[in-house]
This record gives C-alpha cells, structure tokens and sequence, in this order.
C-alpha cells in the first residue's frame, strides 16, 4: 500500500489539531456558561441547582479551578454539622471530597485550605467528647497547613486559638464542678490534685492558645474577637494557677483584655462603611 505523500499527512494533522482546537474552545465557553448558570443560582440560594451547573462545568472544563471550587461550596454550603441523614452525610463527604482534590493540585489554595479547617472545626460542635476531640485536633492541623501557606494571614492564629479554647473550656468548667465551687467563686480549682490533672492536660493549650491570639493581633491589630478570647483563655488559666495571688492576676488581665475589645469595637462602629468598589 502506498503510503501518503508529506503534504497530504502535514494538511491532516493539521485539520485534525483545528478540530481539536475548537472542540476545546467550544468545550470551554460551555463550561464557562454553566459556571455563570451556577453563580447565579448560587447567589438565589438554589444550591442544588447550583451543584448540577458547577458539575456540568467541571465535567466540560476539568481545569476550571473556579468551577470546582464553587462546587465544592455549593455542597458544604447545605451541611448541617451533626446531621447524620444520608444526604446531609453526602454534602459533607462531597465537599471534602473536591475540596482535597483541588488541594492536591494546589496544595496553597487558600479558599480549600480555609473552607476544610472550617468543616473541621463545625464537626465537632457535635458528637461525644473523643469526637470533639478529633475534630478540634483536624481542624488545627488544617489552620496549621494554613499558616504554612501564609503565615500573614492572622486568621488561621486566630482559629488556633479558639481551639485551644474549645478544648480548654469545658473540662476545666466540669472540674469545677466536680470541686462545688460555685461559677462566681475565682481561682484557682480549690483541690489540688484535680487542679494539677487540669493543668497537665490543658496548661499548655491554654498558653498556645494565648499565643496564637497574640500572633493575630501582630497581624491585625483591631481583631476585638481575639481580644475577648485572650480575655477567655486567662480566666482558664486563673483555674490552674498555684496560689490566688497568681490568679487574681490572671483575672485582671483579662478584664484588661475584655475592656480593650469593648473599646476597639465602639471605635470600629463609628468609622464610615467603606464603599464598595464598583465591578
């Protein structure tokens, strides 16, 4: 059989790559029109609709970063943390699911990193206390991974601190308890022993916690949320201390703290809004 000349493969080629050109081209503007279907039902609150076009966008553009994150928004945007209903469980597992593949792509994504401490974080608003645990523990190695993206960010200092908090704060109030001391009575958890167990378990956290906050506020120096959490987080450490006098210290510096958060709030409400920037 006689094989083509080099002119007739040269004209094939290039039909076939014109082909090629426009089935991507065509595969892209198609993409690019269920995303804005998308958005706008998104913007309606239809977000089941929402997760059709975001797929249907995927599916035609599978590199539309965009679009997968959108999608995978769509989806945490319908979870219910400790709903354990076969479709609130699919929301949840689905956008873990994209957001992770987004991350192993762009493992800096800070919209995917955010969005998975997030889910995190919500998680363990339910479920018993070793889940609450495991939750809290994921949800910092995910405001972690945020940092090592961007350590400018005072957001993921912030999240790491109210963690350490969230794991801190009832412990400590149920040894309380235990000890019958009363929710107005200070510092320090009057057994010693139950005291000590507290601050082998919890000490640290609390001054991580305190740290972290602090971080934060290097970084954003009006955050009144981190300020009241400082404020949090030494009343705790108040339950721990040795002696009362160390205590009573704890306690004023957490007023100094809850009032400075006070302050910066009021300041912050009586600056004009900043105009929005015209699209």
């Amino acid at each position: 059989m006689q094989k083509p000349n080099s002119f007739v493969q040269k004209s094939l080629i290039v039909a076939l790559c014109a082909g090629v050109s426009v089935l991507t081209s065509c595969s892209k503007l198609q993409s690019r029109d269920q995303l804005n279907q998308g958005v706008q039902a998104y913007k309606n609150g239809k977000y089941t609709d929402a997760v059709k076009h975001f797929k249907e966008a995927v599916e035609l553009d599978p590199s539309s970063q965009n679009a997968q994150l959108y999608l995978a928004t769509s989806y945490y945007i319908q979870w219910v943390p400790g709903a354990e209903n076969p479709d609130n469980v699919k929301n949840h597992d689905m956008a873990s699911s994209e957001f992770q593949d987004i991350l192993k792509k762009d493992p800096n994504n800070s919209l995917a990193l955010a969005m998975m401490a997030s889910m995190a974080y919500n998680a363990a608003q339910g479920g018993s206390a070793d889940q609450k645990t495991k939750a809290l523990d994921e949800a910092r190695q995910w405001n972690l991974k945020r940092i090592e993206a961007d350590a400018k960010s005072p957001e993921p200092y912030y999240y790491l601190g109210v963690i350490d908090w969230a794991k801190a704060y009832a412990p400590i109030q149920a040894a309380r308890a235990e000890v019958k001391m009363a929710s107005t009575e200070p510092g320090p958890i009057k057994d010693a022993k139950v005291r000590n167990e507290m601050k082998e378990k919890y000490g640290q956290a609390i001054d991580d916690g305190i740290a972290n906050l602090s971080k934060c506020l290097d970084l954003d120096k009006e955050n009144e949320d981190a300020m009241s959490y400082i404020n949090l987080l030494l009343r705790k450490k108040a339950d721990l201390e040795d002696t009362p006098e160390a205590a009573k210290a704890d306690i004023a510096s957490a007023e100094m703290w809850a009032n400075k958060s006070i302050d910066t709030k009021k300041i912050k409400a009586t600056r004009p809004a900043k105009k929005e920037e015209a699209s």
